[in-house]
Order: C-alpha cells, then sequence, then structure tokens
C-alpha cells in the first residue's frame, strides 16, 4: 500500500497533524463523517500510526477524538477504541 501523508487540522485550535488523508473539520460530527468515509484498511492504518507514535493526539479537541474513538470501536474493535483513548488521556496528562 503506497502511503501519502497529509494534514489534519483541528480548525477551532489551529493544531494539526500528519496523517493519511487530508480532513480539514470545524465541527466533530464533520469530523465523524470524513472518518467514516475512509476505508477499513485506511482506518487502520491510521490507528497503527497512532499507536507507533508516528501521529499524535495531543494536538487533536476532545470531541474530534471521542468521534474517533466511536468510529474504531464500531468499525474495528472495541479495544483498539479504549486503547486510543487511554492514550489520548496519557498524552494529556
Amino acid at each position: 500500500m503506497q502511503i501519502r501523508h497529509a494534514h489534519i487540522q483541528d480548525m477551532s485550535s489551529g493544531q494539526c497533524f500528519h496523517l493519511y488523508r487530508s480532513i480539514f473539520s470545524s465541527s466533530s460530527a464533520d469530523f465523524r463523517e470524513r472518518l467514516v468515509k475512509l476505508s477499513d484498511e485506511e482506518l487502520d492504518y491510521l490507528v497503527s500510526l497512532i499507536f507507533e507514535g508516528m501521529e499524535s493526539l495531543h494536538c487533536v479537541r476532545k470531541e474530534h477524538v471521542d468521534a474517533l474513538v466511536e468510529v474504531v470501536g464500531t468499525r474495528l474493535s472495541r479495544v483498539k477504541a479504549t486503547e486510543l483513548l487511554e492514550l489520548y488521556k496519557f498524552a494529556g496528562d
């Protein structure tokens, strides 16, 4: 699989991080809809980058992390979703 990095930006904070696709969003609902459009393979790849430390959740609003956790829990694994949430909480400490 060829990977093309782009930026995700949380428009409310001006913070950004690199991801597989460009996802610009001003609301958590819009962010969630953009995540839903990812294939399972793309979503799993994104999650693996986060767990490997190649992507970070520290600059992402809690509402957007909640949307990511919801989509991952529904489409991939509740265990991965819980681990993402724990990682987000740990990174915020």
